[in-house]
C-alpha cells in the first residue's frame, strides 16, 4: 500500500481445511476444520499479507502444526490480517494487541 493511494482489494471464500490456498488478498473463510498451513499466493519468496475472515457462528482455530507462528481461535466476522514473514517462513497474526 501506498500512502495517499487507493488500495484495490480482491476477495473469496475459501473453505476451512488443514491447507489453504488463498489467491486474493481477503478470504471469507466457511467451516470450522482447523488450518495450519496457508500456501503463500505469491511464492513465499516475500513477505505478503493476506486477511481472513470466519463466516461461520463457531469461528475457525489457526493451528501451528505448518507455517503459522502463534495459533488463535478466530471470531466470526472478526478480519484477521497475516503478515508473511519471508525470514521465517511463517504467517505472523497482527491481533492489534
Amino acid at each position: 500500500m501506498i500512502p495517499g493511494t487507493t488500495s484495490k482489494l480482491s476477495e473469496s471464500t475459501l473453505a476451512s481445511a488443514g491447507t489453504i490456498s488463498p489467491k486474493t488478498d481477503v478470504v471469507l473463510i466457511t467451516g470450522t476444520t482447523a488450518i495450519n498451513t496457508i500456501v503463500p499466493s505469491f511464492g513465499g519468496g516475500f513477505g505478503g499479507f493476506v486477511i481472513l475472515i470466519p463466516t461461520n457462528a463457531a469461528g475457525v482455530t489457526l493451528g501451528t502444526s505448518g507455517n503459522i507462528l502463534v495459533g488463535l481461535a478466530a471470531v466470526q466476522n472478526r478480519a484477521l490480517m497475516l503478515v508473511f514473514v519471508r525470514s521465517l517462513q511463517k504467517w505472523v497474526i497482527e491481533s492489534g494487541v
